[in-house]
C-alpha cells in the first residue's frame, strides 16, 4: 500500500464540461464541504479571485463553461496549472447527449449555443467546442447514470478531504441498461448461472446470503473471484503509484441485480482483508426484476435440466 501524499497547497479546481451536466450541483456540494467557490468568473478575474487579500488559505472551486467570459478552451488547462500558490486541477463534467436533452426539456432551459435551435445543435457543438478541456481534464466524473444524491456521494469521496488518500470504488451495473461510464475496469459476469432463473431467488440480490451462497457452488465462482482479487491487489497500488487518485472497478451482469451486486460485496470483502478500504456503489440494484432484461444477451433456461447445466 502506498503511504498517504501530503499535499502542501490549498486546491483550485476548475469545474467545466457540458452545459447541463451538473455543474452547479457540484459547486453547492463543494461550498458545502467549506470550499471557496464562484461560478462563472471571467477568466481576466481569476488571479485576483485566488490571490484576493493575500495568500490563498482554503481550497476553492471555480465553475466555468462556454457562458463565462473569456473561456477559452485549449488555453483554461495550462491556465489552472500555471497560477503560483495553489494547486491547480480541471474537473470535466460529461454526460450522453441523449439524457442532456432529456434534462433540458424537463427544465425548459435554452442551450446556452442553440437559444434559436434544438437543444442537440448546441450540444454537438458544446462538446466540439470544450473537447480540449476532457482531454487535459485531472479527472472526469460522467454524470448521465448519477442521481444529484449520488453525484454529491462521489464528490464527497474525491474531494471531502485534504488527506490526498487515493479512493477505490467497487461497483456493479447491469449491461442491459448500459456499460458502467466511470469505471476503470470492467469484469463481465454473464458467464455464471443467473440466479434470476431460480424463482425463490429472483426477488432478492447479492446482497442476499442465499443468492451468495448459490453461486459460491459454482466451481468458476472462487476460482473467479480468487483470480481477479489477485489482479487488484497487484494493479491497484500500480495505479495509485502512477498518480492516478481515483480507481473504479465494476462488475457487470446482465440485469445488475444478482451476479455483479454479489460479486462487488465479495470483492470490497476481500479487498478489506487486505488493507484496501473501498467504497461500494450498486447502480442497478434497485431496479426491478424482469424476464425481457435478463433474456438479454441470452435468453431464458428452458428447462430445470438446462438451469443446472
Amino acid at each position: 500500500m502506498s503511504e498517504t501524499r501530503q499535499r502542501r497547497l490549498p486546491r483550485l479546481l476548475l469545474v467545466t464540461g457540458m452545459s447541463g451536466a451538473g455543474k452547479s450541483t457540484v459547486l453547492d456540494a463543494l461550498e458545502d464541504m467549506g470550499w471557496d467557490t464562484v461560478d462563472n468568473l471571467p477568466v481576466d478575474l481569476l488571479q485576483e479571485f485566488v490571490h484576493g487579500g493575500g495568500q490563498r488559505a482554503a481550497n476553492a472551486a471555480i465553475g466555468m463553461d462556454v457562458r463565462s467570459r473569456g473561456f477559452a478552451p485549449d488555453m483554461l488547462g495550462e491556465l489552472m496549472h500555471s497560477i503560483d500558490g495553489v494547486e491547480g486541477e480541471l474537473l470535466y463534467l460529461d454526460c450522453s447527449g441523449t439524457e442532456l436533452m432529456r434534462r433540458y426539456d424537463e427544465t425548459r432551459r435554452l442551450h446556452p449555443l442553440a437559444p434559436d435551435r434544438p437543444p442537440e445543435d448546441g450540444i454537438a457543438r458544446e462538446r466540439q467546442l470544450t473537447w480540449p478541456l476532457r482531454t487535459a481534464a485531472d479527472s472526469l466524473i460522467d454524470t448521465t447514470d448519477l442521481s444529484p444524491t449520488e453525484l454529491r456521494d462521489e464528490l464527497r469521496r474525491r474531494f471531502g478531504g485534504d488527506s490526498d488518500q487515493p479512493v477505490l470504488t467497487v461497483a456493479s451495473f447491469s449491461f442491459a441498461r448500459g456499460i458502467s461510464r466511470t469505471a476503470d475496469l470492467v469484469f463481465d459476469l454473464r458467464f455464471l448461472p443467473n440466479p434470476h432463473w431460480v424463482d425463490e431467488l429472483r426477488p432478492l440480490t447479492g446482497i442476499d446470503q442465499p443468492v451468495r451462497n448459490y453461486l459460491a457452488g459454482d466451481p468458476s465462482w472462487g476460482e473467479t473471484m480468487g483470480r481477479i482479487e489477485s489482479l487488484l491487489i497487484d494493479w491497484i497500488p500500480r495505479y495509485w503509484a502512477a498518480g492516478k487518485s481515483y480507481v473504479t472497478v465494476a462488475f457487470g451482469c446482465t440485469g445488475g441485480r444478482h451476479r455483479s451486486v454479489a460479486a462487488a460485496v465479495e470483492m470490497s470483502e476481500r479487498l478489506r482483508a487486505a488493507g484496501f478500504a473501498p467504497n461500494v456503489r450498486h447502480r442497478d440494484l434497485a431496479s426491478t426484476p424482469r424476464d425481457t432484461i435478463e433474456r438479454q444477451p441470452g435468453r431464458a433456461p428452458e428447462s430445470e435440466d438446462e438451469l443446472n447445466q
